[in-house]
């Protein structure tokens, strides 16, 4: 069975080192605590309209976009590698944006065009 994946310890149980302030105070901070300020995100979030819905849903209510108060950290390194793959698909996505925008132009009669 596959074993989930813990941001905030490694392998052998330690926590990593961009989480040690995090784990700190996340063991002082009593829970009542941690569900207040779920509870206050997830108020704010629905007063500005952080929401989806499912369209075709029986249901179709508005829902939270999903959040977690607990932060997700990363060491400057592990955000390095990810901002690379970030850059590479908003060019990507660039890119293919241009493309079809000047595709469309081409196919568009002369009529519709503005300059």
């Amino acid at each position: 069975m596959a074993v989930a994946f813990d941001e905030m310890n490694g392998p052998s149980g330690d926590i990593r080192p961009a989480y040690q302030e995090l784990s700190r105070w996340l063991k002082e901070t009593p829970p009542d605590a941690l569900e207040y300020r779920r509870q206050e995100a997830e108020l704010l979030f629905r007063r500005i309209g952080i929401t989806f819905a499912v369209y075709g849903d029986a249901e179709a209510t508005e829902r939270l976009i999903p959040f977690d108060v607990i932060p997700r950290i990363m060491s400057g390194k592990e955000w390095t590698i990810l901002e690379k793959g970030l850059k590479q698909r908003v060019r990507a996505l660039n890119m293919f944006c241009a493309t079809s925008i000047t595709a469309a132009r081409c196919c568009a009669p002369i009529s519709s065009l503005t300059i």
